[in-house]
């Protein structure tokens, strides 16, 4: 059903305690307050209908959605499920979730940035719902902001990890060092490959078999840096310590080689600049498509 109205909070009560002492019992309550999250209101909500019209469904639903008490509890069993193997457990998995997410609330805030940017964008994404259960491009990007989290932490070898099996099931490849913003989203997502130093800002979006690779064998900066807002398209390859700035749009199989100036538009083999961006937020809007003088 659809969310009426937004509530601030609910209270609950979360149990009492009896105290007799010769005289009448007296119970005291302990109440606590609960902020409501209307995100994950909607999605619950969403999952509630999604087994009434497919009860065949209710299982997968029930264990990733409907069992779980918030949308962090509902991801780090959502990502351990992904990448558990008879290597690791998906018990030890979601624990090194959980940890993550106990440590640094922005990981949620990202994945919350991320998947709203695949609720507006993808004209294929008709609910909330839908990235957490079946879009990888989605899974991918939060087993990533863990793998993040453990190479800032100089857990090198289980962030590798992670790379490893987020490449193994998902077709994308994201090293751990990589520096990724948020309110990301990755269409169709196979393919996918992100450098040790490369950079993403916020609000990016990135379509099927885009890589961002180095050149030369340099342990220093040697991938590219992807502004705010840049819209890249599928197939396209930045090669390279450049720049692409903000708000900036790349054609599909492009070769990008050289920097990009903000708000512009290339394409080609190699990339040239051929036009602006054609508008403000071109990784919002998801205009692919190239002006008749471009």
């Amino acid at each position: 059903m659809p969310i009426k109205g937004l509530r601030l909070v609910f209270f609950t009560l979360d149990g009492y305690s009896k105290r007799s002492k010769g005289r009448k019992a007296m119970f005291e309550t302990r109440s606590h307050v609960t902020p409501v999250d209307p995100v994950w209101d909607r999605i619950t909500n969403e999952a509630h209908e999604a087994v009434e019209k497919e009860p065949l469904m209710g299982g997968l639903v029930h264990a990733c959605i409907l069992h779980h008490r918030n949308l962090e509890r509902a991801l780090s069993y959502r990502v351990a499920a992904k990448l558990c193997s008879n290597e690791m457990s998906m018990m030890v998995l979601r624990e090194i979730v959980d940890e993550a997410y106990a440590d640094e609330s922005s990981l949620l805030e990202a994945a919350r940035a991320d998947l709203m940017a695949v609720y507006e964008r993808d004209p294929a994404c008709h609910r909330l719902l839908q990235p957490i259960l079946y879009f990888k491009g989605y899974q991918a990007m939060q087993a990533y902001r863990v793998a993040h989290w453990l190479w800032r932490k100089g857990r090198h070898d289980l962030a590798y990890f992670f790379q490893m099996r987020s490449s193994e099931i998902f077709g994308i490849d994201i090293h751990p060092a990589a520096r990724i913003g948020k309110g990301i989203m990755i269409d169709h997502a196979h393919s996918i490959v992100i450098g040790e130093t490369a950079v993403v800002g916020d609000n990016v979006s990135m379509l099927h078999s885009v890589t961002l690779g180095g050149t030369g064998k340099e342990e220093e900066q040697r991938h590219p840096t992807i502004g705010d807002g840049v819209l890249i398209g599928a197939g396209a390859k930045v090669l390279g310590n450049i720049e692409v700035g903000h708000c900036s749009r790349i054609a599909a199989g492009s070769v990008v080689l050289q920097e990009v100036p903000a708000c512009t538009t290339v394409a080609g083999i190699p990339a040239k600049i051929v036009g602006e961006a054609g508008c403000d937020q071109p990784s919002i809007s998801m205009d692919h498509m190239l002006g008749k003088d471009q």
